[in-house]
C-alpha cells in the first residue's frame, strides 16, 4: 500500500484523491441514509427502491454529457462544479419535502457523481503508463474506503433531522477546499475527441465486459445481499459487519492490483479473480457458520472490486490522450447499465435455492469463461 502513496505524492494528484475520499465518505452516508430518514419526512419506505434507481439513472445519463464540461473549463473547475450539483441535491431533500423532488434531487446526485466519477479517472489515467495501474490503485482505494467510512455516519449522527445533512454539508465543503487550495497536477485542458460508435466498436471488447460485470455483480451486493443474509437468520449485527468486509476487501486488494498486472496481462488477471471470486462463493455456500460467511464476503470483494480498475485500464491502454475522456465515459456508461440491470436479474435468483451467492457464482463463471476464449484467440494486441 505504501509504493501506491509514493505514487500519488510524485505525480501531484494528492488533492484530487483526498477529495475524491471525502465525497465518497458524504455520498456513502448519504446512501445509507436516504431510505431510512424518509418516515421522518411523511415519505413512503416503498420508494427507497425508485430512488435508488433514479440515482443510477442520473449516473448512467451523466456519463455521457460531462465531457464538454471538462474539456472546456479543465479537470480541477469541472470538479467543483460537480461537487456544487451534488451539494444542490442533498440541500432539497430536507427543504423540498415531497417525493418528485426527492428523484429528481437523486437523479441530480446520481448526474454530477457520474461526473465527478469521470474527472477524477481521466485525470489519474493522464501520464506515464507504467503507473497507470498504480494511480488507478489509488483511486479505487479512496473511493471504497471512503464509501465504507461513510456507512459508520449511521451510528455516529443521528438518521432524523436536518443534522445529517448538515454533516454531510460540511464533509462537501471541505472536500471543494481540498481540490481548490490544494496543490495538484492537473492535466491540460484539451478537445477530446467524441467516440463514435465504430470507435467505441475497436475499443477492447474485454474490458467492456470486464466493466458490465463490475456493475452486474456490485450493484446487486449493494442492494440484495442485506436481504439475503437476513434471509438466511442473521441478526441485524452481523449484517452491517459483514457487508463492512465485503466493502474492506474490496479496499485491501487495489495495491494487490498493480503488483500482479506486472507480470499477468489484462485478460488473465480479470480470469484469476473471477475464479478467485467463484472459490470464495463456494466456500460460502457449502460451508457453515457466520466466520466461514465472513471470509467468503471478503474474498468476494477483492475479487468483484478489482474487475474494474483493470478493466479500465485495459480500455484505456495505448489511446491517445485525447481519447481517454470519451473512453472512461464509455467504460462507466457500461458499469452504470450493469448497474441498474443487476439487481433486476438477481432478484430472480433469490427465489431459487441459492439465492444471490447462485446469482453471483452464475455470473463469474461465465465471465471467466469468457475471458479464457477471448485470451485464446488472441485477437487483441493489447491484453
Amino acid at each position: 500500500m505504501a509504493n501506491i502513496f509514493v505514487t500519488v505524492r510524485k505525480s501531484n494528484i494528492s488533492a484530487p484523491v483526498i477529495a475524491l475520499t471525502l465525497f465518497a465518505v458524504a455520498s456513502g452516508y448519504l446512501m445509507s441514509l436516504v431510505p431510512l430518514i424518509l418516515p421522518y419526512y411523511g415519505l413512503d419506505v416503498g420508494m427507497s427502491s425508485w430512488l435508488a434507481s433514479t440515482f443510477y439513472a442520473g449516473l448512467l445519463l451523466g456519463t455521457l454529457f460531462v465531457e464538454p464540461i471538462l474539456s472546456r473549463y479543465g479537470h480541477r473547475h469541472a470538479f467543483v462544479g460537480c461537487l456544487l450539483g451534488f451539494i444542490l441535491s442533498v440541500v432539497a431533500l430536507p427543504s423540498l419535502t415531497n417525493i418528485a423532488s426527492w428523484l429528481a434531487a437523486r437523479f441530480l446526485a446520481g448526474y454530477a457523481e457520474a461526473g465527478l466519477f469521470v474527472i477524477v479517472e481521466s485525470w489519474l489515467l493522464h501520464g506515464d503508463e507504467t503507473t497507470r495501474a498504480k494511480r488507478l490503485g489509488v483511486y479505487m482505494a479512496a473511493l471504497y474506503g471512503g464509501t465504507s467510512i461513510g456507512q459508520f455516519g449511521i451510528s455516529l449522527f443521528a438518521t432524523s433531522g436536518v443534522v445529517p445533512f448538515l454533516t454531510i454539508l460540511v464533509i462537501l465543503l471541505i472536500s471543494i477546499v481540498v481540490i481548490m487550495f490544494g496543490h495538484c497536477q492537473q492535466p491540460e485542458k484539451q478537445v477530446s475527441s467524441p467516440l463514435s460508435l465504430k470507435r467505441i466498436g475497436q475499443l477492447s471488447q474485454p474490458a467492456l465486459i470486464g466493466s458490465l460485470v463490475s456493475g452486474l455483480t456490485i450493484s446487486a451486493v449493494y442492494g440484495l445481499m442485506p436481504l439475503e443474509l437476513l434471509n438466511i437468520g442473521l441478526q441485524h449485527e452481523y449484517i452491517g459487519s459483514l457487508m463492512g468486509l465485503f466493502i474492506i476487501g474490496g479496499v485491501m486488494v487495489q495495491p494487490i492490483v498493480p503488483w500482479l498486472s506486472k507480470s499477468l496481462s489484462h485478460i488473465v488477471l480479470m480470469v484469476v479473480f473471477c475464479l478467485f471470486g467463484s472459490v470464495a462463493i463456494a466456500a460460502g455456500l457449502v460451508g457453515q457458520g457466520v466466520g466461514v460467511l465472513s471470509i467468503s464476503l471478503f474474498a468476494l470483494g477483492m475479487a468483484m472490486f478489482a474487475l474494474y480498475p483493470i478493466a479500465i485500464n485495459l480500455g484505456c491502454t495505448k489511446l491517445e490522450p485525447d481519447a481517454i475522456v470519451p473512453a472512461t465515459q464509455v467504460m462507466l456508461f457500461v458499469y452504470s447499465a450493469g448497474s441498474i440491470v443487476g439487481p433486476l436479474i438477481a432478484e430472480m435468483f433469490m427465489r431459487e435455492e441459492h439465492g444471490l451467492l447462485g446469482y453471483l457464482l452464475a455470473t463469474l463463471v461465465v465471465t471467466c469463461g469468457y475471458m479464457l476464449l477471448a485470451k485464446a484467440r488472441n485477437r487483441y494486441v493489447v491484453t
